[in-house]
């Protein structure tokens, strides 16, 4: 499908390898989509001119999702606090997290995958008395790298 408009950036979905649920793929807030190439500064003997940047690899950012809190029988939230909470005591489960930018048909416009992901950390946004607001957590991802699909 051709797109001739910018794609919205509000309407988005995530899927994450073996977990279903109502709620555990919705979040109103998606970031950290970086791929960034690293480079390295050689001097090159008797040239003081200039410098050699060479390339060393290719770093991302972790994912970072924000929903508003759910009940502890998420499976999303299980497998978060199972990882963050074992520590290396027992080995890390990664999961591929797919994440589709959707057109007004609810059709994937663009589709990236995370692959090999696992939680790195769980915040929840700090609770006021004076406000009336949703309480929000954050999950953030690592992962060994993304693509587009």
């Amino acid at each position: 499908m051709t797109m001739d408009y910018p794609a919205p950036a509000f309407y988005f979905s995530l899927a994450f390898d073996g977990i279903s649920g109502d709620g555990d793929a919705g979040f109103q807030e998606a970031s950290g989509l970086t791929a960034e190439l690293e480079t390295e500064q050689v001097v090159n003997g008797g040239q003081n001119t200039f410098k050699y940047t060479l390339p060393k690899g290719t770093k991302y950012s972790n994912l970072i999702l924000k929903r508003g809190i759910l009940s502890t029988n998420s499976q999303l939230t299980k497998w978060c606090m199972n990882t963050l909470s074992y520590g290396l005591n027992v080995a890390i489960q990664t999961k591929s997290i797919t994440l589709s930018l959707l057109n007004d048909e609810k059709s994937p416009l663009m589709t990236w995958s995370f692959v090999d992901a696992y939680p790195v950390k769980w915040n929840i946004a700090d609770l006021k008395s004076q406000e009336s607001s949703i309480a929000v957590e954050t999950l953030e991802f690592a992962y060994k790298y993304f693509r587009k699909v």
